[in-house]
Formats: structure tokens, C-alpha cells, sequence
């Protein structure tokens, strides 16, 4: 198995961060940025786990979701 979240490399989350915190209109406390960019880089190997799961070229989405 491949490790995908080691082969997608790290945005600068720091500059990201500041980033979309002035886009969005917040302001970003400086002592929450160091929890914010480790909440990012959680986020990013999560969403590079999942992009990086091979899917037949076959596959479609279910129609229907139920538990």
C-alpha cells in the first residue's frame, strides 16, 4: 500500500492560515495560529488519504445514503 499523505507535499500553512483568516474577515489570535495550523495539517493528510484512494474508473457515486 502507498503511503498517498506522504506523496502530497505541505502547503505553507501558515501563510494559508493568514490567508483565508483575512479573507473570511476574522481575526486570527496569534496565540491560536500554532493550533489552527496543526488543525490544518491533520486536515491535509486526512484529504490526502482520501484523494489519493484508487477508484475504478467504473465507480459512481450512490444515489442514496442510509444508515
Amino acid at each position: 500500500m502507498t503511503d498517498h499523505a506522504a506523496d502530497t507535499p505541505m502547503p505553507d500553512l501558515d501563510a494559508y492560515a493568514a490567508a483565508a483568516a483575512a479573507l473570511l474577515g476574522l481575526t486570527l489570535d496569534p496565540a491560536w495560529t500554532g493550533s489552527v495550523v496543526a488543525n490544518l495539517r491533520v486536515l491535509h493528510a486526512a484529504a490526502a488519504l482520501v484523494g489519493g484512494f484508487p477508484l475504478p474508473d467504473t465507480a459512481e457515486a450512490a444515489p442514496v445514503y442510509t444508515a
